[in-house]
């Protein structure tokens, strides 16, 4: 007999279809695995056969083919226990239901029966609405993740009996729903703040601005000036999610396998902080299967590259391309993937090798270059905003007044982005003044000629490129944003023109 059973899979972060044929016939005692399963999904034949009997069914004798269709598309992961468990109950007529086109299956098998979580649930349940399922059949740990997929009955099963027991119509499981506003309004783990960072208010007027138009920012200090506690803050003064940023964010961690026991979603924008010995592939992805690396995991978050000039140069040029196109496209023997990883930059360096200011420090001129050489010109021309972050001063540690909240801040940061989301209304993929096309600069970037020639003196003073130029006016836009300004003015372009000087003043 032949049994059809709906399940799915992963490639890159969406999920697509697959169906699980198995067809029980005559001849040997043998279980035949075919389209292009990997060593995980060969391995399930050992795990069903031996949950089916120690959840008291009966091993099914004669010539047992499993068919994974598509049959073209490598087959990964150990998702389709349960599938083939009930392909091969309903092949055997050791269940009959009539509910096997209605649900979509996934979930792995221990030896016991009972059903473990798998990867990338929330991916699949988006992929079991599309196809229009009534229900879906997964593991207790995965249901309140797929429960996000609104308006999809999440059927959470404890192994084998009960699954097949469900699909007779014997047992009934009550579907797992979720409060998505319940989730979103869960106060924050960490309990972080800008009012604890003495001084450095400069510093902080800088932040603020990168918040308010998703602008990439280098630190450049001396050790112990905050650099990294002032980064680590940069995300309480960000807005909170939208659900669709949520989803998007929730994919990539679901994939990974990111996501902690229960967790149905990603509700606070992800703050990533790898090190600086990361590799390539740890950075942008890949592996032999391609699957997101620390970038995409800090997609619609930040990403902070502390001790900038220690990492690879190899490394940091590769980010070139997701910095300017807000996705990274991995090719592999196995195939092509493409991540996004519209994410903020935030890096952190010293001016030296022994981290003094260049006037103070013991290094030589040629150990100076040599350090700071290390980060190509045209990944400086990619961060917008470059900050000197200066020593504090005693009176500033000492005093015991708390510094702004991050309250405060986020309250000023969201006032500027729901101007821009007007702005951008038409332009969904425009999420910020970071984000802005050169079209969208003529359009809202417009100064008046005074203003235009403070800009062509800086440019040819600094000798900065055109990208620079680009990046000076989305700042300027975001600074004129805090203000409530419709248009650009000279002293939002001047402001704006000094957050390009410090590199220039280093670099050369």
């Amino acid at each position: 007999m032949l049994a059809k059973v709906c399940s799915a899979a992963v490639n890159g972060i969406e999920a697509y279809p697959v169906e699980v044929e198995v067809n029980a016939g005559f001849g040997d005692t043998k279980i035949i695995i075919v389209g292009l399963p990997d060593a995980a999904v060969r391995e399930s034949q050992d795990r069903v056969t031996t949950a089916l009997s120690n959840s008291a069914f009966k091993f099914p004798l004669g010539r047992t083919t499993i068919n994974l269709a598509p049959a073209d598309v490598k087959k990964e992961g150990p998702s389709f226990d349960l599938p083939i468990a009930i392909g091969m109950l309903a092949a055997s007529e050791q269940i009959e239901t009539d509910q096997l086109d209605n649900f979509l299956i996934v979930g792995e098998l221990a030896l016991t029966g009972a059903v473990r979580p798998v990867k990338g649930i929330l991916p699949i349940a988006l992929r079991a609405r599309a196809e229009k399922k009534a229900g879906i059949l997964v593991a207790p740990e995965n249901a309140a993740e797929a429960a996000v997929a609104s308006g999809l009955r999440v059927i959470p099963v404890q192994n084998l009996r009960e699954a097949a027991a469900f699909l007779e119509g014997a047992a009934k499981i009550a579907p797992v729903k979720l409060d998505l506003d319940a989730l979103f309004n869960e106060p924050p783990e960490d309990d972080i703040d800008f009012a604890e960072v003495k001084g450095q208010e400069s510093v902080k007027r800088a932040l603020e601005i990168a918040a308010a138009g998703g602008h990439n920012i280098l630190l450049i200090g001396p050790p112990g000036t905050g650099k990294s506690m002032l980064a680590k803050r940069l995300a309480t003064i960000l807005p909170p999610l939208t659900l669709e940023e949520a989803l998007e964010t929730t994919k990539i961690h679901s994939i990974v396998g990111l996501l902690g026991p229960g967790q149905a979603l990603v509700t606070r924008r992800p703050f990533r902080s790898p090190h600086h010995t990361a590799s390539d592939a740890g950075l942008l992805g890949g592996s032999m299967n391609p699957t997101p690396g620390e970038i995409s995991l800090a997609h619609h978050g930040v990403l902070f590259l502390d001790e900038l000039p220690e990492f690879k140069r190899s490394v940091l040029e590769t980010m070139r391309q997701p910095l300017e196109e807000g996705k990274v496209t991995i090719s592999r023997a196995a195939g092509t993937m493409t991540f996004p990883s519209e994410f903020m930059l935030v890096a952190a360096m010293n001016p030296t090798p022994d981290g003094k200011m260049p006037h103070e420090s013991r290094s030589s001129p040629r150990e100076i270059q040599k350090y700071l050489g290390r980060i190509s010109g045209p990944l400086l021309d990619r961060i917008d905003m470059h900050i000197e972050v200066p020593l504090v001063k005693f009176r500033e540690l000492s005093a015991g007044r708390p510094g702004e909240s991050s309250a405060a801040i986020r309250a000023r940061v969201m006032a500027a982005r729901q101007i821009q989301h007007a702005r951008f209304a038409d332009r969904p993929k425009v999420a910020c003044n970071a984000r802005m096309a050169s079209r969208d600069l003529k359009q809202h970037c417009a100064i008046d000629d005074a203003t235009n020639e403070l800009l062509k003196f800086a440019m040819t003073d600094q000798n900065l490129s055109a990208r620079a130029y680009d990046r000076i006016l989305k700042v300027a836009r975001t600074i004129a944003d805090l203000a409530a300004a419709p248009h650009l003015t000279q002293d939002h372009v001047a402001e704006a023109i000094q957050f390009r000087s410090l590199d220039r003043q280093l670099w050369t």
